[in-house]
């Protein structure tokens, strides 16, 4: 179900909407790494213990809005200098993505020789090309919802929201260089794009919520929410510059022993807003609700709020920075890969009874293998 970041965050602009830098400045943030870190858990310990975190399947939506604004910030650093290049651009992706799908994507189909029946091994075949391909979403679409009871017999299920992030990566690099180049209006053109997608993603959730899930026509607001976030960032530092002042400065008078110039009470009050708003993803929201529709609001202000805060905010600096968080985020997107089949493949060959040790176990293994990847 989740979504693995698929763009490094150590090329990235730490300098969040609320900070004065070099416009065309990019640093690693290792409070996105730490925040990466925390969707991945959330939804590992969803897809092993369903009943611990109900909402942990929202660490997708998170993964979503913090790779919109990745990619959006180096494309909009590289067209400023006019590096851009359509050439690398993929190549790293591919770079980035294929080698650890590929493993993976081998092992299951080795796998799967010995422990699935005939037509299930037809399935998986299906799923592994589709995977490849990055069109998972468009073929679970035509099979069963993602919180059906058959979706745990599914290794690559969870390879729908790499199908929906790589869609964006087509897409959008094409469109942002177009847009770039005719001089149009991006932000305009951005949110335009945005509301469309989340008018259908909320219409058409009661009505087909199977289509909605996996649609990117209701998913890509998500990632737009990102991109919006880093044009604003990278466009209108100044300006939102002195609205934090003008805050900072309103928030000061209601305390009187606060230092005259504290700017960091604003930035401090966006990004705990922010982790609020994903823990009450966390506790609120579950499978039985219409989602994504208008509850995926919850995770995806709930991440744009702490990303916007910036690395100075204290729960960015302290807790999303610690080097814990960020040694599990820099291992996302092999320990999204992996953890989904390991536990698929024990349901499948457990007969869907499987202890609770060896649930603990198939998460130990998942980060063994997504550290010996990466490591």
């Amino acid at each position: 179900m989740p979504v693995l970041p698929s763009v490094p965050s150590s090329a990235i602009n730490t300098s969040p909407p609320l900070a004065s830098t070099e416009k065309s400045a990019l640093k690693y943030r290792p409070d996105i790494d730490g925040l990466r870190a925390i969707a991945v858990i959330a939804v590992v310990i969803f897809h092993a213990f369903p009943r611990t975190i109900r909402g942990g399947f929202i660490g997708v939506d998170i993964f979503f809005v913090i790779s919109g604004f990745l990619i959006s910030s180096i494309i909009f650093v590289n067209l400023d200098n006019n590096k851009f290049s359509f050439i690398d651009f993929y190549k790293r992706r591919i770079q980035r993505i294929f080698p650890a799908l590929i493993f993976v994507l081998s092992v299951c189909l080795a796998f799967g020789w010995f422990v699935l029946l005939n037509y299930e091994y037809r399935q998986l075949g299906k799923h592994i090309a589709a995977g490849a391909g990055f069109i998972s979403n468009f073929v679970l679409w035509n099979e069963a919802g993602y919180f059906d009871q058959t979706a745990a017999t599914k290794p690559l299920l969870h390879l729908w929201s790499l199908g929906i992030e790589e869609q964006f990566y087509i897409l959008w690099p094409v469109l942002l260089w177009f847009v770039w180049k005719r001089k149009y209006n991006l932000l305009i053109i951005i949110i335009s794009l945005a509301v469309i997608s989340f008018f259908f993603s909320v219409y058409e959730i009661k009505n087909n919520p199977v289509a909605t899930f996996y649609s990117p026509l209701t998913r890509f607001w998500e990632l737009l929410s990102g991109s919006i976030l880093a044009w604003v960032s990278f466009n209108k530092r100044d300006e939102i510059e002195k609205v934090r002042n003008k805050l900072s400065g309103w928030f000061q008078s209601l305390r009187t022993n606060t230092p005259q110039n504290d700017s960091t009470i604003l930035i401090n009050v966006i990004s705990i807003f922010g982790v609020l708003f994903l823990i009450y993803g966390f506790w609120r929201i579950h499978r039985s609700l219409n989602f994504p529709g208008k509850w995926a609001v919850i995770p995806v202000l709930g991440a744009v709020l702490i990303i916007c805060a910036g690395p100075a905010a204290w729960v960015n600096r302290k807790i999303l920075s610690c080097k814990f968080l960020v040694w599990f985020g820099l291992i996302s997107f092999p320990l999204y890969l992996w953890h989904w089949p390991i536990i698929t493949f024990m349901n499948i060959i457990d007969d869907g009874y499987v202890s609770i040790a060896a649930r603990i176990g198939a998460i130990i293994l998942s980060v063994l293998l997504a550290y010996r990847k990466t490591g």
